[in-house]
């Protein structure tokens, strides 16, 4: 396998850093293309919550390589970050500190990917094409970057599922944007203004909205005339609520302790089975016609916090060939490994280049967005990813293929109120595989 020289990596995060560093241990040049004008934009967002994985989990061999040689402090390798402290310990550290330094370009937003001179429909000599990379810099103007090979790891924060259970925005949606967040927002924070003292409807059932509601919980028990609403798709409350101190899922057991306590004093109301149909807006306030387990009608609310996920966004590759699962939007060969109805992030089997190849050779997704709609990523996954990819990448087909993750069998997909965006294993609503 011929070595591949310039490799375009998109995304500043995590995994993308690893990606760059792995390649440069292999002797390649990456040019990282970050949309934000800052490494781990897209966790900068959530800085304020809390992962499920320990320090020791969430650094990269390369990427630490080279950290080693500059005065960077390696953190309590027990110790469980915020996503702000992985930002600030961690990502800026090895992108400022570090050789990876020079190979970063920031406020640059990829619109396009494609093989030079080719489009979709174009066969002839397709495969010796190499890629052009097409962003948007921070001052308008558009860019063309040529590269051997494309490695995306943009994510999937920017692409939050919108409320509808057919996975489209109901009607009223996006006309009532402005009292709509989609997310983690920062309830106890720098958002508290926004929340306090009003009534708010959560939907979604993993552990993102796990950490809203418990931030809701304590704003409302401060001095609020609040109250909380949380809309799930699901009906199995056992499964939610859990087994309290006894639960095998701290995150769990500390919501079912938490939630119960709330439901008998009156200030949370599970909302089961619910579906809503529309949002609109009357004497101020949104008017959310729903139906649920407990009933129907129209339900008052001051904001909407929507917590049901995220899903890739494919339309930068629209003019590749990609080998996509129709369902679960990953690569073909990756999806059966991932499902999130049978796996969770520690019994998801580690997996290289040739899981996560395409049609169009020397193109691979990784990290968060290779996941596609599920919600089983674990970070130390996507390490392994892009140290087979930049393996082969380089040539190496034995190295590619020898994978060299051990998954602990227990620890990383546990702990206090975590995100799937990092650690995974959100529990998926009966009804769909992409919740987090």
């Amino acid at each position: 396998m011929q070595s591949k020289k310039n490799v375009i990596v998109i995304g500043a995060g995590p995994v993308g850093l690893a990606a760059a560093a792995h390649l440069m241990q292999q002797g390649q040049t990456p040019i990282v293309l970050e949309r934000g004008d800052n490494v781990g934009h897209a966790m900068a967002q959530w800085a304020h919550v809390r992962v499920f994985t320990p320090w020791k989990y969430l650094i990269d061999t390369a990427v630490e390589t080279l950290l080693k040689a500059t005065d960077w402090q390696m953190p309590d390798a027990e110790g469980i970050p915020l996503a702000g402290e992985i930002v600030d310990q961690y990502l800026v550290p090895a992108a400022t500190k570090t050789a990876l330094a020079t190979h970063i370009r920031y406020g640059a937003n990829v619109i396009a990917i494609t093989k030079t001179g080719h489009s979709k429909l174009s066969s002839h000599q397709r495969e010796t094409a190499d890629y052009t990379v097409q962003y948007r810099s921070t001052d308008g103007d558009v860019h063309r970057l040529r590269g051997d090979a494309v490695i995306d790891a943009s994510g999937t924060w920017f692409k939050p599922n919108p409320i509808g259970l057919d996975g489209l925005p109901v009607p009223g949606e996006i006309e009532n944007a402005a009292h709509i967040t989609y997310g983690i927002p920062d309830v106890l924070g720098k958002h508290r203004h926004r929340y306090q003292g009003q009534h708010t409807l959560v939907v979604g059932g993993g552990h993102s909205a796990i950490n809203v509601v418990l931030d809701l919980l304590k704003l409302e028990g401060s001095d609020s005339p609040s109250h909380i609403y949380w809309g799930l798709r699901g009906a199995n409350l056992q499964k939610l609520l859990g087994g309290g101190e006894q639960d095998a899922l701290p995150a769990r057991g500390a919501l079912g302790l938490a939630a119960k306590d709330a439901i008998e004093s009156g200030r949370l109301t599970l909302l089961t089975s619910m579906q809503v149909n529309s949002v609109s807006t009357s004497a101020e306030r949104l008017v959310v016609n729903l139906q649920t387990r407990e009933g129907d009608g129209p339900l008052a609310v001051d904001q909407i916090i929507v917590a049901t996920g995220f899903r890739p966004d494919l339309s930068i590759t629209g003019e590749l060939r990609l080998s996509l699962d129709s369902t679960v939007e990953a690569p073909a060969a990756l999806a059966p490994l991932i499902d999130p109805n049978l796996h969770s992030c520690g019994t998801v089997m580690p997996h290289g280049a040739d899981v996560l190849s395409h049609l169009d050779g020397d193109f691979y997704v990784v990290g968060m967005k290779s996941y596609g709609r599920a919600p089983t990523f674990l970070m130390m996954t996507g390490y392994e990813q892009v140290r087979s990819i930049a393996a082969a990448l380089a040539g190496d087909a034995e190295a590619a293929n020898r994978l060299q993750l051990t998954l602990p069998e227990t620890g990383v997909c546990n702990a206090d109120y975590g995100d799937a965006a990092v650690a995974c294993c959100a529990e998926p609503e009966q009804q769909t595989s992409c919740c987090g």
